[in-house]
């Protein structure tokens, strides 16, 4: 049996944090029986090493290795991948197909991404783990075959099985043996050699001189999340080596590629008991987002009805285009009517903006009052026509330049470019 450190070696693994240690030192034990594992680490930490040490230390070491990645492969042809076809089992199966169980028989299968199988393939994989057992898809004969499982998740699979997306007794199948791979933020220690090995690897790739780092630099690394983990740390060692002309890196240079302030969001696992409640919050803060947008159309709007009376006077309006301002502009009728803005308002901003009605000297609509909102009539296209022909005067004012006629007409370059785009205005 190889020992760690030419194991690490072997399969250039940089690192003496002691996670990664016991992690390796599992691999090394439980590669010479069947036992299936169960890899569970971040994405970008290097889980598909695990099962590449366990095949090369067990007695299956010469026979097929094959790697699956679960999420690439479509749910309705992931039965086939794994465990073949008849000839006419499905439109398009114009022969008969090996699947990787067969093709791996007497050797190691990697599945990763496990949390991302189908429930009809999880009991499918259930049987062969139990029985060694398995049917191509379109078939009736009973195949067996003998394979070494490996699986590997970033997924938190405990929750999977509470949502029901997994089966509780193939988790148990799969993880007889659970080894952990730590994330990178956690293997501070290890950061600044991974760095070096990558740099002396990417410095002997593009034939150049590899990148060193200044100690304030080191720090910075490593107090950094690396939400993407090793992953990361190594494209970003690639796209500075083929960048940077010089080849001392210290923190203010890092942090152009790895702000610290900015960091991507860290995969955390949560507890398995409980409820999380991140589907709500993420639909809370769409919600939000929708109501602020549609204030900020609302007060769009409202800016440019003014700007039309401004410009037409209350003695050229018509009735209905009185009716249809009154709904926008008068409060004691708007905040019980749930068509109107101001009730969008009151109701949903938690505060009314009530407009304030001026004195006929200004030339501003004064007799709303004396309208009778009950009698109001459909919107007349005659506001806007007005409205269009507002856009294009002040587009023709100022030769097209849509920022300064949204300007000038009181509105934002968005809700222009909407009327633009509305009133087919675009040439």
């Amino acid at each position: 049996m190889a020992d760690l450190q030419s194991i690490k070696n072997r399969f250039g693994i940089i690192g003496n944090f002691p996670a990664l240690n016991r992690a390796l030192e599992k691999s090394i034990q439980v590669a010479p029986t069947d036992i299936s594992v169960l890899v569970i680490g971040e994405s970008g930490v290097g889980k598909e090493f695990i099962p590449k040490i366990i095949h090369s230390e067990s007695k299956r070491k010469h026979q097929p290795y094959i790697v699956v990645n679960c999420g690439a492969i479509p749910e309705g042809t992931i039965d086939s991948e794994l465990f073949g076809h008849e000839k006419g089992a499905f439109t398009g199966a114009t022969s008969t197909r090996k699947g990787y169980f067969e093709v791996a028989d007497g050797g190691t299968i990697f599945l990763d991404e496990v949390g991302e199988l189908p429930l009809q393939t999880q009991v499918r994989l259930l049987r062969v783990l139990e029985s060694g057992e398995f049917m191509k898809v379109g078939s009736s004969q009973v195949q067996k075959t003998n394979v070494r499982i490996v699986t590997a998740t970033n997924v938190n699979m405990m929750k999977a099985i509470t949502d029901g997306r997994f089966r509780e007794d193939l988790y148990y199948r799969l993880n007889t043996v659970q080894i952990d791979m730590p994330a990178l933020r956690e293997r501070k220690g290890d950061i600044h050699l991974l760095f070096r090995k990558f740099a002396i690897d990417f410095a002997e790739k593009y034939r150049m001189q590899e990148l060193k780092l200044t100690d304030d630099a080191v720090a910075y690394l490593e107090n950094y999340a690396f939400p993407g983990n090793v992953r990361q740390l190594r494209n970003l060692v690639e796209q500075m080596t083929v960048v940077e002309q010089n080849r001392e890196i210290n923190s203010v240079k890092l942090a152009e590629y790895i702000p610290m302030n900015s960091n991507l969001p860290v995969v955390v696992q949560k507890s398995n008991s409980g409820n999380s409640g991140s589907d709500f919050g993420s639909e809370r803060e769409i919600m939000y987002k929708i109501l602020f947008d549609m204030r900020n159309d609302i007060n769009d709007l409202k800016s440019l009805t003014s700007e039309l009376i401004k410009n037409r006077g209350n003695a050229d309006l018509s009735s209905q285009e009185k009716n249809l301002i009154s709904r926008i502009y008068t409060p004691e009728a708007q905040t019980s009517n749930p068509n109107s803005l101001l009730y969008f308002e009151n109701n949903n901003q938690n505060e009314v903006h009530h407009p304030t009605i001026v004195s006929e000297d200004d030339h501003h609509f004064n007799d709303v009052e004396d309208i009778e909102i009950e009698e109001a009539k459909p919107e007349s296209l005659s506001l806007q026509n007005n409205e269009k022909d507002l856009i294009i005067k002040a587009l023709e004012k100022h030769k097209g330049r849509r920022n300064k006629a949204a300007d000038e007409l009181g509105i934002s370059q968005r809700t222009l470019y909407r009327k633009i785009k509305q009133y087919n205005l675009e040439d």
